[in-house]
């Protein structure tokens, strides 16, 4: 079907998808400033791949929990195929497809003013919807192996997530990395705690407004080619200042910091990134921090066995070394220990010995960190 790719309600360029949910051919460009982040051109025109990569990058990971179940309740073959299903409209960023000739507006159906079905993230937390299923949704094109779904709360948009494993730690873990960064003075997403069938679920409000969007950190580090010599973390911030990102490395810095603190295993480059006005283009700086569920030693038995890490270094101790950390201040976390006590005290699944034993090394890595800060004073 022929669409045109829109940034609001400003065309960007004309492309084909075809009946298995990829971009067939890409055609007249035209606004070449709006072609997303990471998608290469050419004399030739676009890179029809790259653009199918980040086209792709919008649907639903195979690994998602209960994925598999719900496409086949939805009678659609593959996540690739939901994306189209709901014109490409996200709660991230403002692109969308428009059918040609259908005289779709940006104002008519965009999500951030404009309600949505519930029914895609209904099916995708096993939950039967009997009727006519409406794809109109934001969970069509929501990233993550977590169950998730968006909901609206008194006009504001939230995305809920849940947890895995026996555990089921992930949103407690959330919580618990919004309390340390809020004391810390970490710009970061804040997350509450809910409950549904006794399952606990995070809950976060959406951060990207109508005229401002997301863009991944993967993304922005397609940008420039990495040479051998450079490490990660110099590579991504060689694209940032390229793309004149403003203040990156102290938020990396501070990144880098709390997910050694809670042992993150899994801050990749798409769950941190930069936030630019999608009116202007210009670019606002770094996201604040946000998915930190994926930490705490979440799916195993012994608290503080090792681990490893994303996104520069697969070890944190050596990541550690990366950041700058004169900003750290170790008093901020006074009484952090019975603050992480009592939000683990609402979980069933972790009992007293877990419970105290995550509390410690929180304390104990963050003692590492101001050790760390004034060895290099």
């Amino acid at each position: 079907m022929e669409y045109i790719l829109m940034h609001k309600d400003i065309p960007v360029v004309d492309m084909v998808i075809d009946e298995t949910g990829f971009i067939a051919k890409l055609g007249t460009v035209y606004d070449e400033r709006r072609i997303p982040i990471g998608v290469h051109t050419y004399a030739s025109g676009i890179d029809r791949k790259g653009f199918n990569d980040w086209w792709l990058g919008r649907s639903i990971p195979a690994s998602r929990d209960g994925l598999r179940d719900a496409l086949m309740i939805m009678d659609v073959t593959s996540s690739s195929m939901l994306i189209e299903k709901c014109l490409g409209l996200s709660l991230s960023d403002q692109y969308w497809i428009c059918p040609k000739g259908s005289g779709l507006n940006w104002s008519d159906i965009n999500f951030f003013s404009n309600d949505f079905s519930v029914d895609v993230g209904e099916m995708l937390f096993g939950n039967k919807v009997n009727r006519q299923i409406d794809f109109i949704s934001p969970d069509n094109t929501s990233d993550g192996w977590l169950r998730k779904k968006w909901i609206i709360i008194d006009g504001k948009r939230y995305l809920m997530k849940g947890g895995s494993g026996v555990f089921q730690q992930e949103p407690f873990n959330e919580v618990i990395a919004s309390e340390i960064m809020e004391r810390l003075g970490i710009p970061h997403i804040g997350y509450s705690l809910t409950f549904q069938d006794d399952k606990p679920f995070s809950l976060c409000e959406n951060f990207v407004t109508p005229s401002t969007e997301l863009v991944p950190a993967w993304r922005v580090k397609g940008t420039l080619e990495k040479v051998n010599h450079e490490t990660h973390l110099a590579h991504l911030v060689r694209c940032c200042v390229n793309l004149g990102i403003p203040d990156v490395h102290n938020a990396i810095y501070q990144m880098i910091v709390i997910d050694y603190i809670i042992g993150n295993e899994d801050r990749h480059y798409n769950n941190f990134g930069f936030i630019r006005n999608a009116d202007t283009l210009e670019w606002i700086g770094p996201a604040p921090i946000f998915d930190s569920g994926t930490s705490l030693w979440y799916n195993s038995p012994r608290v503080g066995q090792k681990i490893e890490c994303k996104p520069f270094h697969s070890s944190h101790e050596e990541q550690l070394k990366y950041a700058g950390l004169e900003w750290f201040d170790i008093d901020k976390l006074q009484g952090i220990k019975d603050a992480v006590v009592a939000i683990l005290m609402k979980s069933a699944p972790v009992d007293d010995a877990r419970r105290d034993a995550i509390a410690k090394i929180i304390v104990d890595r963050a003692e590492t960190v101001n050790a760390a800060k004034w060895a290099s004073s």
